[in-house]
């Protein structure tokens, strides 16, 4: 096997530059865990056209699988719930189901996790391994409990921890339930995206203790990274602490919305101008606060035929509710269908998102309690949102 020492302690080097790592015994776990071990077989590299180049350890020369290895990205490692580098040879296409994070995000988030000797730690999200190997180095391997839902990735998650040399709890199971057997824990993290905090991570955690995930709906950006306590009562409070994006836990992955968006939009029930302009819902925190405002909506793009933009809004849960967007002129068009007016409810959220001199989304505050999650914003009425638990 190469030595990586050089590539791990310029990773190090890198991540401190960054402003991510702070501490020195991260600054130890980042430098001691080779990430290369976690890669095993294989990761899929962007192809040129589109499409994915697997590249395997085995089949790749030493020094050139290290490059790729510490490259500051998240790499892909299984494909369609599957598919790993080492059973094709030619580029594929599919949609990137596990990953190895990219490391400014492991190890922002494990500085954020603020953990301490001594730390019980359940992750939600095994994936490669990688993460779980630094904690292991950091509160040793009797401290963390790792879970992971896809059995293949669970087992070569298993193999390069104990190749690393940590024998670690690494269970096969549904992450959103946690693991009791283990708990109670003083920190959950998660490395996947949950449209909401599962009460099952505030249960098994210790009061005091801290939960760390990315929230929001599902879409692949406007989401939120959590950071709340737990309190005695058996509730939790905190805040958004900054942007976050991960895949969505697999029980919670939806689908992309496609068919022959004119006919699902066919019949409304209403048409206007809109206040404000739906290309909103492209930056970061109108998306954030779209899905609080309508945590089942769906944001969607296309083009017609003659070649116009058209967006549109769906929430199937809401009885195939949607909102169909149209410009002309730079005047932007909205139809609305369905048991409920998505595009009021959620540009309403906008309007007074606007009005409040658009806070960040770091100025979100989060309580979690059996019965509902609460988001809102201080000194602002109108950002203010109620998810009941059903």
């Amino acid at each position: 096997m190469t030595d990586t020492t050089q590539e791990r302690h310029a990773l190090a080097g890198r991540l401190i530059q960054a402003g991510v790592l702070i501490s020195s015994p991260w600054r130890a776990a980042v430098e001691a865990v080779p990430r290369e071990l976690f890669l095993n077989p294989g990761v899929f590299l962007p192809a040129e056209g589109g499409g994915w180049q697997p590249v395997t350890a085995a089949g790749s020369d030493p020094a050139a699988w290290a490059r790729i290895a510490y490259r500051d990205e998240s790499l892909t490692t299984q494909l369609d719930g599957h598919l790993t580098a080492d059973q094709v040879s030619r580029p594929v296409t599919g949609s990137p189901t596990s990953s190895s994070t990219t490391p400014v995000t492991v190890v922002d988030m494990l500085e954020k996790l603020e953990v301490y000797d001594g730390h019980q730690v359940l992750e939600i999200g095994t994936g490669t391994g990688y993460s779980s190997a630094l904690m292991c180095f950091r509160l040793g391997e009797d401290a963390v409990t790792t879970i992971e839902v896809d059995p293949g990735v669970s087992a070569r998650a298993d193999d390069a921890l104990e190749t690393a040399g940590y024998s670690t709890w690494t269970v096969t199971g549904d992450g959103l339930l946690g693991h009791p057997r283990r708990a109670p824990y003083d920190r959950v993290i998660a490395t996947c995206a949950v449209r909401r905090i599962p009460y099952a991570w505030i249960r098994q955690a210790k009061p005091g203790g801290i939960v760390l995930t990315t929230v929001g709906g599902s879409w692949h950006y406007g989401t939120g990274l959590a950071k709340v306590s737990v309190l005695e009562d058996g509730t939790a409070e905190g805040a958004i602490i900054g942007r976050s994006s991960f895949m969505q836990a697999r029980s919670q992955a939806e689908a992309p919305v496609d068919g022959d968006l004119s006919a699902r939009t066919t019949y409304a029930d209403s048409q206007r101008e809109t206040e404000v302009s739906p290309l909103l819902l492209e930056e970061w925190m109108p998306a954030f606060l779209a899905q609080l405002a309508a945590p089942g909506a769906r944001f969607t793009r296309a083009t017609s035929l003659e070649g116009n933009r058209l967006l549109y809004l769906f929430d199937p849960a809401e009885r195939e509710s949607f909102a169909s967007f149209t410009e002309n002129a730079g005047i932007w068009t909205v139809r609305q269908g369905g048991l409920m007016a998505l595009w009021d409810t959620i540009e309403q959220a906008l309007i007074a998102w606007q009005n409040a001199n658009r806070p960040d989304i770091t100025e979100v505050r989060l309580r979690v309690t059996k019965e509902a999650h609460v988001y809102w914003i201080d000194g602002h009425p109108a950002l203010h949102w109620r998810h009941d638990l059903v």
